[in-house]
């Protein structure tokens, strides 16, 4: 089988980088759009939930959220429950720039399938889909990888 993580990391990558130049002129780097666009979905999460809904650890949310907050495209606030928790809310410029940003994404997303019939797109996103879908149930503790086991 072709090492496919491979093409996904380049693809990630490139995709980061066409956002960064893409975006160039907010100060909002690409590596960043995610964390914007969770929380377009869920305003008011925590960082631990905002760490589980990208799949990364919470020390890369703290160091991302600190440098958005910085640039204005996030408040953080004690969450009226647990004084410990910090909410984190998307500020009036990070609210915005969100049609910008979907236009972006869309953009690179039509560049990338521009040569592929609708017909192996809707395969090709079926297909990334089930993978992804697999790799979120490994993380969150579903399934572990063939020849691993909790033993190993």
């Amino acid at each position: 089988m072709h090492p496919f993580m491979r093409q996904i990391n380049i693809i990630s990558r490139c995709a980061t980088m066409y956002r960064d130049k893409a975006l160039s002129d907010t100060g909002l780097a690409g590596c960043h759009t995610p964390y914007i666009l969770a929380l377009y979905r869920i305003p008011g999460c925590t960082q631990e939930e905002l760490a589980r809904d990208l799949n990364v650890n919470k020390s890369s949310v703290a160091r991302q959220l600190a440098v958005l907050e910085e640039r204005g495209f996030i408040r953080r606030e004690p969450s009226p429950e647990d004084r410990r928790s910090l909410l984190v809310f998307p500020t009036e410029k990070a609210l915005s720039l969100q049609p910008r940003i979907r236009q972006v994404l869309h953009e690179w997303n039509a560049y990338l399938t521009q040569e592929l019939t609708a017909q192996e797109q809707e395969i090709l996103s079926g297909l990334i889909c089930r993978v992804a879908d697999r790799a979120e149930r490994y993380v969150k503790g579903g399934d572990a990888p063939c020849g691993l086991s909790d033993n190993t």
